[in-house]
């Protein structure tokens, strides 16, 4: 199929057409010699000629929406040999912050000498249980039980005996308890050193940032290896924390003990045997975004031309394989989706091969359809072949993605939910208005309103929302183009070995393009779509025959146009005599011999005019009743005015200047050699007479030349 792309000699042009506003630009057909991508090269994506050499996102700044929980040095730079020192502060035990284990008033009842119970601080059960020797998963299960003893009886710990007694070679197994485990204990029992701020929570109708060191994510999350983490294990819905995700790895244990299971959990513990090994230097930005709803795009409204977004759509590579862009995570609103449960798809994965995600899951309460959550810095560690239940690890992963100004990996994962419970409910004018303002709030992340240029790096995403939630790939791939040019971000597109799906995503941008669509046109089109109650399977068929019955509407009335033109032509004939003989408007001296032959003349001409059409006796009439006064002359100015006003308004209604517009409602701009094609063509549709009205100037009105 045939894409339409911007051309432009080398990519530095690129960049610079695009950074500064939108242009007229031309199309021609792009793809590989391979056919693994089609449309705009990756280039145009980045901005640059390589994935690194975009933009750079803000730079981490201590502030009161930004909680830094590292020591940032006076000059700003962090050492690149070593991890960062944890900030200074004081413990907050509140609704506003992480209840730490570690924190002095993390209390636990434990049983007395009388038959009560008494309170201990809970970190001191914590580290006498990790300090006893833990040889295999029995004794794992029962250390974490020690400080979870209202679980003893519920908590089985399936999967976690099954890695170590059945799927890991006994030296596997031994090694991990030797060495590894004793690691991950002193990682997590350094929580009070290495965290000493209180961690915010990213609450809903927030705007706020935490940034971490990769060591202190390391130690937070080994105390979720060993399920330490206060309140956070209820099911109940009216608990403190039921609006956020699982956090301990309890459910992760619990969890039937399938393959794929079981290779998260190789995913998890290579994390630590790799952390453990070699701390990391590095830090992680969290930020969750709210958009208020008055701050949302009316879509119907929207005149950004869909013509001006480079998409790439490729059906070979990952979207974690797009390097240098803003990669999407397929999210669930509780961030990690079922991560520490059965759950093996887009996000779950992610989050087990860059484990460091997984931290956000400890402060991140349940996403509002208004916002969205983007994470700098996290860091790969593991391959991984299959997808769902023929997922498996493949061994280690060295990430080489260079770090930003601030000490995080140049890698940023955009957090978005997608509507949920399928075509139902993402088929409506409700649902789409949904996913288009989700979308939006995540594209638009630290983007300029008043830039009319391109923000890169651009978005790499894919079928977001089309796997569990049930979505339409057709009709998501649309709202996230739609997103995407709303928000001047490039998109690369994702079909994961779908060449089907890839070149329909073409086609149907393709003819987009080709005529000239908004956004909000396509927007108005979406509405009437699903209120057809068409199955979502018909979407690209609805939409390409509305693209080809609106261009034969308009060939249409382009033809009829011509045809009054034709008509309007017998008119402005007759009445082109009288007004190139009509006296000078603009001239002040006026003498009643020039008036009296110019009375002749027009005498004369009328004559002529009654011949020619006797319908218009009574105009001609008229014309003959000019005076010799100047109050009469001024009446004879302002007739030819009406007349010269009658003649445009003709000249308009040919609407020949005007760029072509699609029958529901919204002017198109014609900023793209299909749309230049298409006007030199109605021109030369046009009969020489026409052309002559529409080409006269005001100085016309007045010449003595017929023209």
């Amino acid at each position: 199929m045939f894409v339409f792309c911007v051309c432009v000699k080398n990519v530095k042009a690129i960049n610079h057409c695009f950074k500064k506003s939108y242009l007229h630009i031309g199309r021609k057909l792009i793809m590989s010699h391979s056919n693994d991508w089609k449309g705009a090269p990756l280039s145009m994506i980045y901005g640059s000629e390589t994935p690194w050499g975009a933009p750079e996102f803000p730079p981490v700044q201590p502030g009161h929406n930004h909680a830094v929980l590292y020591h940032i040095p006076s000059n700003g730079v962090l050492a690149e040999d070593r991890p960062p020192k944890p900030q200074i502060g004081q413990d907050r035990w509140d609704q506003h912050h992480v209840r730490l284990p570690c924190s002095k008033q993390s209390l636990y009842p434990v049983p007395d000498n009388k038959g009560g119970s008494r309170l201990r601080k809970r970190w001191a059960i914590i580290e006498n249980a990790l300090k006893r020797p833990i040889q295999n998963s029995e004794e794992l299960a029962n250390a974490i039980l020690a400080y979870n003893t209202k679980f003893k009886s519920r908590w089985k710990f399936r999967a976690l005996h099954r890695l170590f007694n059945e799927c890991l070679e006994e030296d596997e197994s031994q090694y991990f308890f030797n060495v590894t485990l004793p690691d991950i204990i002193k990682l997590a029992l350094d929580l009070p050193t290495l965290v000493q701020a209180p961690i915010p929570l990213l609450k809903q109708h927030k705007n706020i940032s935490v940034s971490l060191s990769q060591q202190q994510i390391a130690s937070l999350l080994a105390n979720a290896f060993f399920c330490t983490f206060p309140r956070r294990n209820s099911m109940k819905q009216d608990s403190e924390y039921a609006s956020y995700p699982f956090i301990n790895f309890n459910s992760l244990y619990e969890a039937s003990p399938s393959d794929d299971v079981i290779e998260k959990l190789k995913c998890i513990c290579h994390y630590f045997r790799r952390v453990c090994t070699k701390v990391p230097v590095g830090v992680v930005t969290f930020t969750r975004r709210s958009v208020p709803p008055r701050s949302l795009p009316q879509w119907a409204e929207s005149t950004l031309p869909i013509a001006t977004l480079p998409l790439h759509v490729d059906s070979n590579n990952t979207i974690e394989e797009a390097d240098g862009l803003i990669q999407l995570d397929f999210a669930n609103k509780y961030l990690g989706g079922g991560v520490l449960g059965h759950g093996c798809v887009q996000e779950e994965i992610r989050f087990v091969i860059c484990p460091e995600l997984m931290v956000s899951m400890l402060f991140t309460e349940v996403l509002r359809p208004n916002e969205a959550v983007m994470i700098i810095g996290g860091e790969r560690y593991s391959r991984y072949v299959g997808y769902g239940h023929t997922f498996e690890w493949a061994g280690e992963w060295r990430d080489t993605a260079p770090r930003d100004c601030s000490g995080r990996r140049r890698v940023a994962l955009l957090a978005l939910d997608a509507l949920q419970n399928g075509e139902q409910r993402e088929c409506s004018p409700q649902g789409l208005a949904r996913d288009l303002n989700k979308a939006w709030v995540g594209f638009s992340f630290n983007t300029d309103s008043e830039n009319e240029g391109m923000n890169f790096p651009g978005i790499a995403t894919g079928n977001w929302g089309c796997g569990a939630f049930g979505g339409t790939p057709q009709l998501k791939s649309l709202l996230q183009i739609m997103a995407c040019a709303q928000s001047r971000r490039p998109i690369a597109y994702y079909t994961f070995k779908d060449s089907k799906l890839r070149d329909e995503i073409i086609n149907i941008y393709s003819q987009l393009v080709k005529h000239n669509v908004t956004v909000g046109q396509l927007y108005k089109l979406l509405v009437q779509f699903c209120n057809e109650n068409l199955p979502s399977s018909c979407l690209n068929s609805f939409l390409l025959q509305m693209l080809k019955d609106d261009a034969s509407s308009t060939t249409l009335k382009m033809e009829s146009t011509n045809t009054e033109a034709a008509e309007c032509l017998k008119i402005t004939d007759m009445l082109e005599n009288e007004l190139l003989d009509s006296p000078d408007v603009f001239s002040v001296d006026i003498t009643m011999d020039e008036d009296n032959n110019s009375k002749e003349h027009l005498d004369s001409s009328n004559k002529n005019f009654e011949q020619k059409e006797q319908t218009q006796d009574k105009m001609a009439e008229d014309n003959k009743m000019a005076d010799t006064n100047l109050t009469e002359q001024s009446n004879q100015t302002s007739r030819l005015f009406q007349e010269m006003e009658k003649l445009d308004e003709g000249n308009g209604s040919l609407n020949l200047n005007s760029a072509h517009s699609l029958s529901f409602g919204f002017m198109a701009e014609t900023n793209c050699s299909d749309g230049a094609m298409d006007a030199d063509k109605i021109q030369m549709d046009m009969s020489e007479g026409v052309k002559k009205i529409i080409s006269r100037k005001i100085t016309d009105y007045f010449s003595k030349k017929l023209i």
